[in-house]
């Protein structure tokens, strides 16, 4: 919802702007506009407490207007109701289509927004109207010192000069940019590269095995008579070299953790707001129950550091999905509120009613229901389960067989019947080759009246399970809940499911259904072997009931 307003100013707050640093003689000219004409477009607005409003965009003209006329000044605004992921996103897009916002402040905006993308840089770069290369550019300034990125907002050096700076580990970024900005006149971006060389590939960081490196021309060490003293040994000059050695080190060992996690990825400066740490308590905790549930979650798993300085460090139990985790703690944090709030009391009042003198009466056992986002291979694999336990249902239950025929048909779904899979099923029941019945209704049905009862139940019950192949998944749910199947009657843990699960779903599958308890200390003592043995150990425990123990991501309530 929208609406146009005029609001006084100081009613009005700063916001989450992605712009810090206003330009003093820009602002002077700004203010001279103001006074002279008054704010002539609206800014964007969004309502906060009762009757204050927090800037999204236009925090430079509300700046200029509080200045000049005070805070009675009623100022033109667009008043939107949005979250704080919206804001940012409208916040960024706003100032980047005006003039002279800092690429340091684009690049922290443009950060918060891929994190809200769950670190898909295209759809990010739609988002934001730019170029794939532009958001990578961006996003790699926040590699950048606090100094440095203050200095380029403050226009002190050029943006060539940040982009190489970002290259460099954080710790020597600050005295680098101390000796650039010392100097009487500001060395070129060109110039400035050069002076990089030096430090920008230390060899000292490197992740990947350096043996080739000892006899190679582009060592710093080997360069001696060409630069003398003027560089250090043991920094690489061949930049391209030294990043795609890197990046083969980053992508084996991302590979080495897909056992582990059901998400690896390799992050990047910028990309610090695509994940978080998850925790059960605390100020961002999901709660123990829901933590536990997360480790089976597709958006669980570790990060790769490919940040200058961090080359390679491993960070585990990480979520993902900003947004997911965020609503989790939401969650967590209102069932407290709620099973924690006063009971309500009773009174009587002048009529001899009894009512409620509480306005938190709540139940005192409120909780959130753990959930999660499963990967597409445990979807696929439930999902011919499910088919397939529907199929043997209605090819043991006649009257049910009949219900689903009549109500697949009522509601359109008939169209799934298989007239291939039924013709194979009357091959094999009458021991001939049928090739197919298409447009050959007669002869379908001289076959099926010759054949006995017996047959012509079967392909009668047949009907409605031919079709369990070919329904969508909402409506194969909705027969398979209708009829109560019970899923412990046709499946139970087993190697095929196992397989198909990182370490961490494992864990967090035996967790729930009781099995790691079960085992006790040999839990952890079987989790540290490979897959193999890992599926044998945990399939062979003696004193475990597995019939009946169907885990939450096999059941017919997930989302």
């Amino acid at each position: 919802m929208q609406l146009q307003a005029s609001i006084k100013v100081g009613s009005i707050f700063p916001g989450r702007n992605p712009r810090g640093y206003f330009d003093p003689s820009e602002m002077a000219e700004l203010e001279e506009s103001v006074k002279s004409k008054g704010v002539l477009q609206a800014i964007l607005v969004r309502p906060r407490e009762t009757g204050r409003y927090e800037i999204v965009a236009g925090e430079r003209r509300w700046r200029a207007a509080k200045k000049v006329f005070g805070d009675e000044y009623e100022i033109p605004a667009l008043v939107r109701d949005l979250d704080d992921g919206e804001a940012d996103e409208a916040a960024l897009i706003e100032n980047v289509q005006r003039a002279n916002m800092s690429p340091t402040e684009e690049a922290e905006a443009a950060a918060k927004i891929l994190g809200r993308c769950q670190g898909d840089r295209d759809e990010t770069a739609r988002r934001l109207g730019w170029s794939r290369t532009t958001l990578d550019k961006r996003l790699a300034l926040m590699n950048c010192s606090e100094k440095v990125r203050r200095a380029l907002s403050e226009r002190r050096i050029q943006l060539g000069h940040a982009e190489l700076l970002a290259a460099v580990t954080r710790d020597k970024q600050d005295a680098v940019l101390e000796r650039l900005l010392s100097q009487v006149t500001l060395s070129t971006v060109v110039q400035f590269r050069g002076q990089l060389e030096q430090i920008s590939r230390s060899l000292g960081s490197a992740i990947f095995d350096r043996g080739e490196c000892a006899g190679c021309q582009h060592n710093s060490g080997n360069q001696q008579a060409l630069f003398g003293e003027a560089i250090a040994s043991g920094h690489c000059t061949h930049g391209s070299c030294f990043d795609a050695k890197t990046e083969a080190s980053l992508d084996a060992k991302k590979a080495s953790l897909s056992d582990e996690y059901p998400t690896t990825r390799i992050v990047r400066p910028g990309e610090n707001f695509t994940l978080l740490r998850l925790v059960a308590e605390g100020d961002t905790g999901v709660g123990e129950e829901q933590a536990k549930a997360c480790r089976a979650c597709k958006n669980f798993g570790a990060a790769i550091s490919a940040v200058p300085g961090k080359l390679g460090n491993v960070y585990p139990d990480l979520c993902f999905d900003a947004t997911c985790n965020a609503k989790k703690v939401a969650a967590r944090i209102k069932a407290e509120k709620e099973k924690n709030a006063p009971a309500a009391s009773s009174s009587k009042d002048g009529s001899g009613k009894t009512v409620s003198t509480s306005k938190s009466a709540v139940k005192s056992d409120a909780k959130t229901e753990a959930k999660v986002q499963d990967s597409q291979r445990v979807k696929d694999y439930r999902l011919e389960v499910w088919r397939k336990a529907l199929r043997r249902e209605l090819m043991t239950n006649r009257e049910s067989n009949l219900t689903v025929l009549i109500a697949l048909s009522l509601s359109g779904n008939a169209r799934h019947i298989s007239d291939t899979k039924l013709t194979k099923a009357l091959s094999a029941l009458v021991k001939q080759d049928y090739a197919s019945f298409t447009f050959k209704s007669d002869e379908a049905a001289k076959v099926i009246a010759k054949s006995d009862d017996a047959v012509r139940e079967k392909m009668f019950l047949g009907l409605a399970a031919s079709a369990a192949d070919g329904i969508e998944e909402k409506t194969l749910v909705q027969l398979l809940k209708y009829l109560d199947i019970d899923l412990a009657r046709h499946w139970k843990l087993c190697e095929d499911f196992l397989k198909l699960l990182t370490k961490s779903e494992i864990e967090a599958m035996c967790d729930e259904i009781g099995l790691k308890a079960t085992m006790g200390g040999a839990f952890a003592k079987a989790m540290n072997g490979k897959k193999d043995e890992i599926v044998k150990s945990l399939l062979n425990v003696v004193s475990f009931p597995y019939e009946g123990k169907v885990p939450r991501s096999m059941r017919f309530n997930v989302e």
